[in-house]
């Protein structure tokens, strides 16, 4: 194939005028990375493109932690499959505050990939992963094996391709995200899932429901996908959002993450038509006692208490609108049980 990832000539799009107000949240993406980089380098689940965009962390992570984060890609994982499904991969998969996540090349390897994915994240996050698909064939193949032209449109902050894109935005411009969203091709007829993954909290309680209800209301058929913290007014809520805060990072939608109501209240009231949440103890619970069996062999955890403590101060939640002939309101908590 003679495509290659040569730059147009082209102005690179303009950074978000709040960028440098957000290190402290950018450097929760770093953090989330390497804990998924070692999980998956123990054995937790499979993931061959994270080493070509996050280095693997000298410093063990904590076996809770790494369960942690095996029930958090299963569940989303089950959610998007079960959306896949039942939409026959007609559709398309917008991931908000995407930083180095990898599941648009593992959909493609299980033949699982929508009409288009894009991701979204800050310029300066964004431009990092844009080097290292530029600089890592194994990343850039499975783009280019998909895009019939001979070059993409790529800048700094941006590539867009047939059926993956990339795109440097601030989220709480709700304009200039649905401004680059449309230049690259996203389609409001086709039913769409949206994914947040420790985004909305890091927003003020506004901006959050600014962004879900624009979500709701752009698209006939969707289903919104978020994973954040939970059960944040008690004793160990209070000690995670001083860490954070030490680190010059404010929890600033904390107040949303009181419990499961509260967080299925947001999307009920922006524009949703069903939503349904769980904490991730929970979730874990109800994972396949074969994939159970299989991670806790990987490592010895001492106090399953902290594991639990932990989990429970995290959750998923769904929500949905339209699709009813689709069966979307059918995805629930089942959809996150089966195996992977």
């Amino acid at each position: 194939m003679a495509s290659s990832l040569r730059k147009p000539t082209r102005t690179s799009c303009s950074s978000s005028a709040s960028e440098t107000d957000d290190e402290g949240v950018r450097g929760t993406c770093e953090d989330a990375s390497m804990c998924k980089r070692f999980a998956v380098s123990v054995g937790y689940w499979d993931d061959p493109y994270i080493q070509h965009l996050v280095r693997l962390s000298k410093e063990r992570k904590a076996p809770e932690i790494n369960r942690g984060y095996f029930a958090r890609v299963h569940g989303i994982g089950q959610l998007i499959k079960a959306f896949l499904q039942k939409t026959e991969c007609h559709c398309q998969i917008v991931n908000l505050g995407a930083g180095m996540d990898t599941t648009f090349w593992r959909l493609k390897d299980q033949g699982l990939l929508p009409r288009k994915y894009f991701e979204v994240d800050f310029p300066t996050i964004v431009a990092r992963k844009l080097h290292c698909i530029k600089c890592k064939p194994a990343l850039s193949k499975p783009i280019l094996e998909l895009h019939p032209e001979d070059t993409l449109q790529i800048d700094g902050h941006m590539l867009d391709s047939k059926r993956y894109a990339i795109i440097g935005a601030d989220l709480r411009d709700i304009p200039e995200l649905e401004e680059k969203l449309k230049k690259c091709d996203m389609n409001p007829q086709l039913p769409t899932v949206l994914l947040t993954e420790c985004v909305l909290v890091y927003m003020s309680p506004e901006q959050s429901a600014n962004l879900i209800k624009w979500a709701a209301s752009s698209f006939g058929t969707a289903m919104f996908i978020n994973y954040e913290q939970v059960n944040m007014g008690d004793r160990f809520g209070h000690i995670m959002i001083e860490n954070l805060r030490r680190r010059q990072c404010d929890l600033a939608g904390v107040e949303t993450c009181q419990s499961l109501e509260s967080q299925k209240e947001r999307l009920l009231s922006n524009g949703w038509e069903t939503a349904s949440a769980v904490d991730m103890m929970e979730l874990y619970s109800r994972l396949p006692r074969a994939e159970v069996s299989r991670i806790e062999s990987l490592e010895f955890l001492d106090e399953m208490e902290l594991l639990a403590q932990l989990m429970q101060h995290y959750c998923l939640c769904w929500a949905s609108k339209g699709g009813g002939e689709l069966g979307l309101k059918e995805i629930t908590c089942s959809s996150v049980e089966g195996s992977s």
